[in-house]
This record gives structure tokens, sequence and C-alpha cells, in this order.
């Protein structure tokens, strides 16, 4: 069988492995440019793909320890075809092809993203539980008369589906930054310093859009 190619990397704000979705979200606003590389960046390679608003995307884990490469080594599998889902807490092992670990035979991973749209050659999507970085094998349509079950069961991952944390700090502070608390000689590109809840926030707008530059404690 012939390497793998790779077609295309994700470019993202995600450039550590802490803090990357879970999952893939349908609801999620941060978007993913799918950057392809010289010999796939041409129109010809998207034509038609505008017609479809969901995508697969065929990726690679790049970033697995070095010392996991060696989990699935042939001369010796026996007892190293489990791992310890985060969700069941990390005390209870599952079959490796019951889960979705990155620790696998091939470090190869299927997500679905939403296509927002096509951009200087690029595709703009939302959705996407990738690093910066993370090198892409192929895409394909998402077509929903054949990928979607409704009678699909989660297994050991129903109790979890719906688990999320509420973060009031940041909700209310959006809240307050999206009324735009400036002055009125405001002006685009100047860090302004705010003080809330205990914590100093700095921001800035350009072009209408919040950019918050740093949130620090402040001390007692």
């Amino acid at each position: 069988m012939a390497d793998l190619q790779v077609i295309a990397y994700a470019r993202n704000g995600f450039t550590d492995k802490f803090g990357i979705p879970r999952q893939s979200r349908e609801e999620s606003g941060i978007e993913t440019r799918v950057v392809f590389e010289s010999a796939y960046r041409h129109p010809d390679a998207l034509r038609g793909i505008e017609g479809f608003n969901y995508l697969w995307l065929i990726w690679g884990f790049n970033q697995v320890p070095q010392f996991e490469e060696q989990l699935f080594d042939r001369r010796s599998t026996v007892g190293k075809l489990t791992v310890r889902p985060p969700r069941l807490g990390g005390n209870k092992r599952m079959g490796v092809f019951a889960t979705r670990s990155p620790f696998r035979p091939n470090h190869l991973g299927l997500t679905s993203v939403k296509l927002l749209r096509v951009e200087d050659g690029a595709l703009v999507v939302s959705g996407a539980d990738l690093l910066d970085g993370t090198p892409i094998y192929d895409i394909k349509p998402y077509l929903s008369f054949s990928d979607s079950h409704t009678d699909a069961e989660n297994g050991f991952a129903e109790p979890t589906k719906d688990y999320h944390l509420r973060v009031p700090l940041l909700e209310n502070l959006l809240e307050i930054l999206q009324q735009d608390p400036r002055p009125a000689y405001q002006q685009d590109g100047r860090v302004y310093k705010m003080d809330y809840a205990g914590f100093e926030v700095e921001f800035k707008v350009e072009q209408n859009e919040v950019q918050i530059e740093k949130i620090v404690k402040k001390c007692l």
C-alpha cells in the first residue's frame, strides 16, 4: 500500500492539545481553515463542493507521544489494544476500536465539519476538533441519506454526550463587551482595560470585532 499523502493542513487557533474540543461540534462558532498543499490547490479539486454543507475530514494524530508510537508493535500486541477513555474517568479500559482515542494502530482520525465557505482556494469550516497544523489526508462530502442513522446508539458515551461546564464569568463578560463599554472617543485598535468580578480585562476592537487580549486575576 502506498504511503498516505498529506493534501492539506488545518489552520486555527488551537496551538496546544489542551483545550481542543473532544469531538466535532456542529454548533461551534470556531472556524478552521483547510489549507491545501500546492499539488492540490486547484479549483478543479473543489468543483461542486459548494453544494454540500457538511464534509468528512480524514486526518492524522500527528502529535501522539513517541513512546505511544510503539503501542501497536506487531511483535507484541497482547494487552495493548485497550485505552482509558477520559469520559469514563480514566479508570476503565475499553477496546481501542470502541473508542475515538488518538492512540490507534494507524493514528487516523475522522471528523464531520460544517462547510462555511470556499475562500482563496481554502475551505473554511466549523466544528473541527483539530490542532493547528493537523495533516489532512482526504476530504469527502457528508451525505444525509447514507451517513445519518437516526437509530444509532452511543454505547458507553451516552451518559456524557451532553456534558459541559458553565463559565458564568465569560458569559457575563461577553455580554458586557458586546454592548461596547468604550467611551465616546473610542478608537479601533487601542487596548482598553476594565475591572470585572475580581479580574482585569484587556481588550481591543477592530472593525466591530472584540479581541480579548488578557484576563488576569487581580491581587487582593
